[in-house]
């Protein structure tokens, strides 16, 4: 078998940049082929399809008031918002946002997926090749780009930034082997594969934050067990310094995303039916609909641990008894992950889910598959390398892909009209629905009107007749109101706004504390007779500024790392 440093040899500029060619291409053909349904099926309107395209058409109006980086989603809650942009990481909905400039909106969709699965099968493809003979590789990446769980997350659950998050987890993978020193380090720099790691790893985090919470506590065990299999402490070392850069370039996403979650109801996340004791592989509660999607998940997480199993079987079976040191270790490192992962889906591992810091709002067990699909691809491509008898495994590890394909598109729900319907709600006042962890600490949002104007004159307290007043909009923006309001007696001015700390609120510039109903957040300014000038403005909190801060020193640190440095890749 060709080691590490043999297939450096072996390959040269020329050879290299068709490999990377041929990889990109069967990853692009690869994401193609799962979108395909999508030409004559319609969109996959899978369970988080509502949420990530009304953020994309939240993001794309946001910019054209000439706001770049949004943090408070304008029409959530039927118009009265909510800081989802605060608490959901900014890769996904920026991205989809993007290619609705580009794109027709309902292309959205098949758009992001193909991006992200041919993203993930040329990360698998970086992960493999240094190991496997280029063909094995590019299988590799095959099987990871269509593995059972990403067809699980694209037909049945739409959920787009977790589908970009496991896109990275090869390559991090790769670079993490290299950091703790498992593998040779091709950068020759650890200061340069640091930072390779950590940008790896932040995108993760800015992507998705369960795959985040899911790496972090990987990576940590592959730092330790590295740590234990050198019988040294150097991993532990550059582990936790590729950890601490990635956690700094993510600081002004996390930063203001942990400590704002006072002032919002974020204990729902864990709401009746999204807690991990209740979707354990193959548990059933009081709900017949959750009961059969986790059956689909779980069935789906046991077909994955059997191949990935008998792949991994196949291939040592056929390891040849001189393979490197680095092999063996990235064998080891991916039988590790593998049996984490599997342990983490099953009952017996409650304990760990319930005293394992923020593992808990990972929500769902089974989505440790997309930890197990990287060892899953690794190993089949292992298992085949060999095309004369390994051309019948190859086979059955597509038919595994495709024969799943082919069961969810038909259990899948299909409609076109999710977009559309989002788009019209927006330009008719009406919004859509918030969330409820992203709801405001003191709101009720299933209380809020429907559709209520931007701003109603209330009678004051006691009162049942409402003054005439004068409004007039200067300036109404997602982050930004401007209006005055002219009265000859006293009135309650109801703003289609919610009230959450981040808001400022003037009038005749003096800072207020808005009045809200017992039974919602809803801004409410009590003015007395008289001309008022109102002002209403997103703030930029403590936590946001000290989190740009952290992240900026992050930068100059990821740009220390690269710069004194004169290594190139090996």
């Amino acid at each position: 078998m060709t080691s590490l440093s043999e297939a450096s040899k072996n390959l040269n500029p020329g050879a290299s940049r068709r490999a990377w060619l041929a990889a990109f291409a069967v990853s692009l053909a690869t994401a193609l082929l799962i979108i395909s349904p999508f030409f004559w099926r319609g969109t996959a309107s899978g369970h988080d399809i509502a949420f990530h395209a009304s953020s994309w058409l939240d993001v794309a109006g946001h910019w054209k008031e000439g706001i770049l980086f949004p943090r408070w989603c304008e029409w959530a809650n039927n118009g009265f918002g909510e800081p989802r942009f605060i608490f959901y990481p900014p890769l996904s909905w920026m991205l989809g946002a993007a290619l609705g400039l580009l794109v027709p909106w309902n292309a959205v969709p098949g758009t992001f997926i193909v991006l992200a699965q041919t993203l993930a099968g040329i990360s698998m493809f970086a992960l493999a090749r240094p190991f496997l003979p280029t063909r094995a590789a590019r299988f590799a990446a095959t099987c990871y780009a269509a593995n059972p769980y990403a067809l699980l997350v694209v037909y049945m659950r739409s959920d787009f930034a977790e589908e970009l998050a496991w896109a990275f987890l090869p390559a991090l993978l790769l670079a993490a082997l290299q950091l703790c020193g498992l593998l040779e380090n091709r950068w020759r720099s650890a200061a340069r594969v640091t930072a390779i790691f950590a940008l790896l790893f932040a995108g993760m985090w800015l992507s998705n934050a369960p795959a985040g919470v899911l790496t972090s506590y990987s990576m940590a065990l592959l730092f330790a067990w590295a740590a234990v299999a050198r019988k040294s402490f150097a991993p532990l070392w550059r582990g936790a310094a590729g950890l601490a850069l990635g956690f700094g370039l993510t600081a002004f996403y996390l930063l203001p995303a942990a400590y704002e979650q006072r002032w919002v109801n974020i204990s729902q996340a864990l709401a009746p039916g999204l807690r991990p004791a209740e979707n354990f592989l193959y548990t059933k509660i009081a709900d017949p609909e959750h009961n059969q999607f986790n059956w689909i998940a779980s069935s789906i997480a046991v077909l994955l641990m059997a191949m990935a199993g008998a792949s991994a079987i196949l291939a040592y079976r056929d390891d040849p008894k001189e393979e490197s040191g680095g092999e063996k270790r990235t064998w080891q490192a991916m039988l590790l992950l593998s049996a984490a992962a599997v342990v983490l889906m099953l009952r017996s591992s409650l304990i760990l889910w319930e005293h394992l810091p923020k593992l808990q709002f990972v929500q769902f067990p089974w989505r440790w598959m997309g930890i197990l699909a990287v060892p899953y691809a690794y190993f089949g491509g292992r298992a085949v390398r060999r095309w004369r008898p390994g051309w019948v495994w190859a086979v059955v590890l597509v038919i595994a892909s495709v024969g799943t394909a082919v069961r969810l598109v038909h259990r899948a729900w299909w409609d076109s009209d999710d977009i559309p319907s989002l788009q019209e709600a927006v330009v008719q006042g009406q919004g859509f629905d918030g969330t409820d962890e992203y709801d405001p600490a003191k709101d009720d949002h299933t209380n809020l009107p429907g559709k209520a104007p931007p701003l109603q004159i209330l009678p004051p307290q006691g009162e049942t007749i409402a003054a005439e007043a004068k409004i007039r909009i200067v300036r109404w923006t997602a982050e930004e109101k401007d209006l005055t309001v002219t009265s000859p007696e006293p009135l309650r001015l109801a703003v289609r706004l919610l009230d959450y700390p981040a808001w400022r609120v003037e009038v005749n510039g003096h800072p207020v504390t808005p009045e809200s109903p017992e039974s919602t957040a809803q801004i409410i300014l009590p003015l007395s007779p008289g001309r008022h000038q109102i002002n209403l403005r997103f703030a930029r909190t403590g936590d946001r500024t000290l989190g740009s801060g952290i992240s900026l020193i992050g930068l100059l640190a990821l740009a220390g790392c690269f710069w004194p440095s004169r290594a190139k890749p090996r």
